[in-house]
């Protein structure tokens, strides 16, 4: 199944909210569902799906690996661990979620275990997260053309990530956009403010129309019925050139997310 390009986001969303969350956007037609072990969600990510009766064979389930599973005999039994909270015999896509420089196992290391856990059958495709151009390009290296499904980096109107997005594109892997809002800043903005009100559009679905025009594929998150619904309309909506263009002059290198330790130094 090819990487979906709309998709449903959890990150932050615990307990009953979560369950909530995804339970909506599966009501709502949302197919895609993306988390991850650091977010402590999933046991209740697999308990929505268990109740919502939608076929297994008809969801896109993405989960990522977090750092203290990068060692060859621990990231297969962590991502065992992550298909029995989900209720599942396999992730349709398993990423390392970030390369964690100066980690004490070396990224190539991990990429081969993640690729082992994909030849035993526990995922059907392996990507990456927050990786710069170095570090794809060395699990290329592992992984060989073609191996990687996706990069999820962080991408917004206000984060555009060229120098990235084009070295992925030349080596084509998919992108994934991450905080596509940039934690809501971007829902103030003039410029998108104006091409929302041209096409009787919210911003957000300026936003997300802005991503998927790209190319990208976009995981954005809601605890709102209403939000979930407006959101998906961003896959019908089609801008002008010049309303693109706009927006593509918004780039500020608005970065959201920077933790120390775990990201890499950016391609800026």
């Amino acid at each position: 199944m090819a990487l979906p390009r709309f998709g449903l986001g959890t990150f932050r969303l615990t307990g009953s909210t979560v369950i909530e969350s995804v339970s909506m956007g599966l009501e709502l037609g949302y197919r895609a569902i993306d988390t991850a072990q650091i977010y402590g969600n999933e046991a209740e990510i697999g308990s929505a799906i268990a109740a919502s009766g939608v076929p297994r064979d008809q969801l896109y389930l993405t989960t990522k690996v977090w750092i203290d599973h990068h060692a060859p005999d621990k990231l297969a039994a962590s991502l065992a661990e992550s298909l029995a909270k989900l209720r599942t015999d396999r992730v349709d896509l398993a990423l390392i979620h970030w390369p964690a420089p100066g980690h004490a196992v070396p990224l190539e290391q991990t990429i081969e275990a993640l690729a082992d856990a994909r030849a035993r059958g526990l995922a059907r495709a392996i990507g990456v997260s927050n990786f710069n151009i170095e570090q794809t390009r060395r699990a290329i290296g592992v992984v060989g053309e073609g191996g990687l499904a996706t990069n999820q980096i962080e991408l917004s109107p206000y984060l555009q990530n060229r120098k990235l997005v084009a070295f992925l594109e030349s080596r084509g892997i998919p992108v994934t956009s991450y905080m596509t809002l940039a934690y809501g800043k971007v829902l103030t903005d003039p410029v998108l403010a104006r091409i929302a009100q041209k096409y009787e559009a919210t911003v957000a679905q300026v936003a997300l129309a802005w991503a998927l025009q790209m190319g990208y594929a976009v995981i954005p998150s809601s605890t709102r019925r209403e939000n979930l619904a407006s959101n998906l309309l961003a896959k019908d909506l089609e801008l002008a050139y010049e309303d693109m263009a706009a927006i593509g002059m918004l780039e500020r290198n608005g970065r959201e997310v920077d933790p120390e330790g775990l990201a890499p130094e950016w391609d800026d």
